[in-house]
């Protein structure tokens, strides 16, 4: 994906997610990672602890590098949290580069979210 383009569907996605919780402002990345952890937790809590949100964007990143192999999932705890057993290293170095594949893996997981949920 060309760098503009990316940098429009992320920006697209920001604003679904913007305007789905009704704030005034764009979410970082982060605030998105964390939502998608929610997501794949399956449950929402009106409080969580710092190491539980840290344990939520973690699960986002996971899922979405599984798109590319990267992660497999092994299944749930008994609390129900998901798990995931790394496959593969990640080759991709430097901040900038992490950061456009994950932007790039959260776009790809919102177009696959509408397809499921808005068809």
């Amino acid at each position: 994906m060309e760098d503009w383009q990316l940098d429009f569907e992320w920006l697209q996605v920001r604003h679904l997610v913007k305007d789905a919780l009704g704030k005034e402002q764009l979410p970082n990345m982060n605030a998105i990672l964390f939502l998608v952890g929610v997501q794949e937790l399956g449950r929402w809590r009106t409080k969580f602890t710092k190491e539980e949100k840290q344990d939520l964007m973690h699960i986002a990143v996971c899922r979405l590098l599984s798109y590319d192999g990267y992660y497999e999932f092994v299944g749930r705890d008994e609390e129900g949290w998901p798990h995931w057993k790394q496959l593969k290293q990640i080759p991709i170095e430097g901040v900038k580069n992490q950061e456009s594949l994950l932007k790039e893996k959260l776009v790809q997981y919102f177009h696959d979210w509408k397809k499921e949920n808005h068809n």
